[in-house]
């Protein structure tokens, strides 16, 4: 990933609504959820939902599929690894006492 990509995809996330929408397709695994389904859980209208979902796609952290008349919304594994390992790139100039507990943290969230 390189530094366009990563302010991108940062500056789709801060916001209230898109982080809410992302964290919820993360919880959701592989299988992601349909645009209806976020907007009932989120509680937000279809076509604010719709503004966000785009700026997530535009940002390469969600994908989405056409299922007849509904899409599903899946979070991008790959996109958010990327995102992370830009972060963290050459973290704490190679201190693995210093990385263990974010390592430890990120290893206990899977």
């Amino acid at each position: 990933m390189n530094e366009p990509d990563a302010l991108q995809a940062l500056a789709a996330l801060a916001h209230v609504t898109r982080l809410g929408i992302f964290r919820l397709l993360i919880q959701q695994g592989p299988e992601g959820l349909p645009a209806g389904d976020i907007a009932l859980r989120l509680g937000v209208l279809q076509n604010t939902l719709s503004a966000h979902l785009r700026i997530l796609h535009q940002a390469h952290l969600v994908v989405n599929t056409r299922e007849g008349r509904v899409i599903r919304y899946r979070a991008d594994h790959a996109a958010m690894q990327a995102l992370l390992a830009y972060l963290l790139e050459d973290c704490c100039q190679g201190d693995a006492s210093i990385c263990a507990p974010l390592m430890e943290t990120l290893r206990c969230a899977c």
